[in-house]
């Protein structure tokens, strides 16, 4: 009974550590994309259930799937920019048929991913993230605005909420430590919340009309579509979520002290794969690895899979609860905003840290990297600029992560992997040697 309380208590730390992330990233999209209260409720809901099956599955250990290591997986944050800028383009629709097709994608390359990771290095993959970064940047300031069209866009109370909400989050980072400062976001939400409460503008009634109980069901938006460019831009972010749950196996396999074969890697990226796919079809997100619940491993020396086992169970029966959902759905949209800009912000910041490596490795990468940004950056800005190329082309280049991220991993071929004609006098001059 004892173990079971301790094994509990622990289920419920990780939890903890990774909600904040698994409940915010739904509510932008949902926000970004137009969701009504009813829709926003479900799509919080389904992400937490689901944010549980994934994490079971990967925690099992069969012939099949699953990593077999103590990981909680959450909807991945690289996915935001794409889902809202697909959303605009094509409709919710096309998102999950996007889904779906990179979770087959996904299940389809696990065998072979370990051979496709040298063209996927930091200077690529630190490229898409901070490509994905700049370009949510705008979605945060309309909202700390009140929202896109909002009749009272820009009002004092809504630039208050917003910046107050975001200066709560900067001094809880600054002043908090372990913990604290690891949910600072989620505090910054309720306090911004709570603000908004006494000022009469947050409204309970999603919360009263939900239910208790709901039972999920697949397709809840509708049928899915599938448009290519869509498509595209999904399978790249699964792509780079899989080259970041790649460093997170190993990390974990050196906390549990096991060594990982080629078999487990390829079991861990199909378990990712087949979440990613239950993900388009109940209307959920792409899932993968969370970090900072690595990080909780690591801090407790607790590396039970029974442990994760109950943060999974738990997941799965918050999800089935949709009041609890809708209680972050009564958030104000400027409150949002604020705390989308340090979260944003912390997604530019965070390619940064993934390219600053880079520049002492090769004298190509800076320019890799310039070009990339500049024309992911430059289509995001301007997207009828490739208008009256032939439609088979513009599924490459009228989507800024797309054009930036195809930019990348080409320059990345040219510079990096393809001998240059310096290697080769090189090699020569060492031979003769």
């Amino acid at each position: 009974m004892r173990n079971a309380g301790r094994t509990t208590a622990l289920g419920i730390q990780h939890v903890l550590a990774m909600y904040a992330g698994a409940v915010i990233v739904p509510l932008i999209v949902g926000e970004a994309i137009g969701l009504n209260s009813v829709q926003l409720t479900y799509l919080v809901s389904i992400d937490i259930l689901m944010c549980g099956v994934a994490t079971i599955l990967q925690i099992m250990n069969n012939r099949f799937f699953g990593i077999g290591l103590p990981v909680v997986l959450g909807c991945t944050f690289t996915a935001v920019g794409p889902m809202i800028a697909i959303g605009h383009e094509f409709g919710i629709s096309a998102i999950y048929g996007a889904i779906i097709v990179s979770g087959l994608f996904v299940i389809g390359i696990s065998r072979y991913f370990g051979m496709l990771v040298r063209f996927f290095p930091p200077v690529v993959t630190g490229t898409v993230v901070t490509i994905i970064g700049i370009t949510l940047i705008p979605v945060a300031i309309n909202n700390a605005g009140g929202g896109l069209g909002a009749s009272d866009f820009g009002s004092m109370t809504n630039i208050s909420l917003a910046f107050g909400t975001l200066l709560f989050i900067i001094l809880l980072f600054k002043f908090s430590t372990g913990f604290v400062r690891a949910i600072s976001i989620l505090l910054g939400l309720l306090a911004g919340s709570i603000a908004a409460l006494f000022l009469g503008i947050v409204d309970f009634a999603p919360v009263n009309e939900a239910s208790v109980f709901h039972m999920v069901k697949p397709f809840y938006f509708g049928l899915p579509t599938f448009e290519w460019s869509a498509i595209l831009t999904m399978i790249l972010v699964a792509i780079v979520s899989l080259v970041e749950s790649t460093g997170v196996y190993f990390a974990l396999g050196d906390i549990c002290e096991r060594k990982l074969k080629k078999d487990d890697l390829a079991k861990g990226y199909r378990a990712e794969g087949i979440a990613v796919l239950l993900g388009g079809i109940f209307n959920a997100f792409p899932y993968t690895t969370f970090s900072q619940n690595v990080g909780l491993v690591q801090m407790s020396g607790v590396k039970s899979r029974r442990v994760i086992l109950v943060t999974g169970i738990m997941l799965i029966t918050l999800g089935f609860v949709p009041k609890i959902a809708a209680l972050t759905t009564i958030i104000p949209t400027s409150v949002l905003g604020g705390a989308m800009i340090a979260m944003f912000g912390m997604v530019i910041s965070q390619g940064i840290k993934m390219l600053s490596k880079t520049f002492t490795t090769s004298q190509e990468n800076p320019m890799i990297i310039a070009c990339s940004i500049g024309i992911g950056l430059g289509v995001t800005v301007a997207p009828d600029l490739f208008a009256h190329l032939p439609k088979s082309l513009q599924m490459f280049t009228s989507n800024g992560i797309v054009a930036g991220s195809l930019t990348a991993i080409a320059l990345n071929i040219v510079f990096n992997i393809i001998p240059s004609a310096k290697t080769k006098q090189t090699n020569l001059t060492e031979q003769e040697v």
